[in-house]
């Protein structure tokens, strides 16, 4: 079993947003993302991923495909395969994402 502490992969970049590969096999993608002031990801997509987003702390702004919604710290979200992705800092506090894909993108 591998194991690591997220909190070692949450810092942050003035200049653009932060992202970390927390775990990559042949079956999984994880990766955290970190974003201060109005920094943000995206839009990203994989035609084959399915996706799941948990905002670890902070308040984002996310949309997925076509549906955009507010999320606080704890909230989560699916992303299809094929649907665009795209993640910005909501607030004036930083946020920390986790981002998780099944496969990996190609």
């Amino acid at each position: 079993m591998k194991t690591r502490n997220v909190t070692d992969l949450v810092y942050f970049d003035e200049e653009s947003a932060r992202t970390e590969v927390l775990y990559e096999t042949e079956q999984l993608f994880s990766q955290v993302i970190c974003l201060q002031e109005a920094q943000g990801i995206g839009p990203v997509s994989d035609a084959t991923s399915e996706g799941l987003l948990v905002v670890l702390s902070g308040e984002v702004s996310a949309q997925i495909g076509r549906t955009r919604a507010r999320m606080k710290q704890w909230s989560s979200a699916t992303v299809p395969a094929g649907d665009e992705l795209t993640v910005r800092n909501a607030s004036a506090d930083p946020s920390v994402v986790l981002l998780v894909l099944a496969p990996p993108p190609g």
